[in-house]
């Protein structure tokens, strides 16, 4: 998994925490949000990592500059429900989140909702298709 966040906080230091409970994490460094939320959205479109989790303020920024990747689907997310949802009906592959609005045990548990869901759901197979070949 690829990281980057824009600030440090007990919600940073909560995410980055779990994730490095379950998996290798590549940190990628840097301050300005557009240039590692292209880094992370990077390593995703070219294989050398699953999923990557972007943090900024809002999370808003995070998610635009990532998306900008071809291959890229970041979501954001505020709560577990819309996390889950973005994996099962979007096979979002970048999880946005507010390090500044979400509470650090929401978000934990917003990246495990994300986390939990091994494949997009069937249903969603043409419609996550046209997103990802347009």
């Amino acid at each position: 998994m690829a990281f980057g966040a824009d600030d440090e906080n007990e919600c940073v230091t909560a995410v980055l925490a779990y994730l490095r409970s379950v998996a290798e994490v590549e940190v990628v460094p840097g301050d300005q949000w557009p240039d590692f939320s292209e880094a992370v959205g990077r390593r995703v479109a070219q294989g050398s990592v699953r999923y990557g989790f972007l943090m900024c303020w809002t999370g808003t920024g995070t998610a635009i500059a990532a998306n900008k990747v071809p291959g890229v689907r970041a979501a954001q997310g505020w709560e577990p429900w819309i996390c889950e949802g973005a994996r099962l009906w979007n096979d979002a592959n970048v999880l946005t989140l507010s390090l500044k609005r979400t509470a650090p045990d929401v978000a934990v548990e917003c990246v495990k909702a994300f986390l939990a869901v091994e494949r997009p759901d069937p249903d969603e197979r043409a419609n996550i298709a046209a997103v990802r070949d347009r």
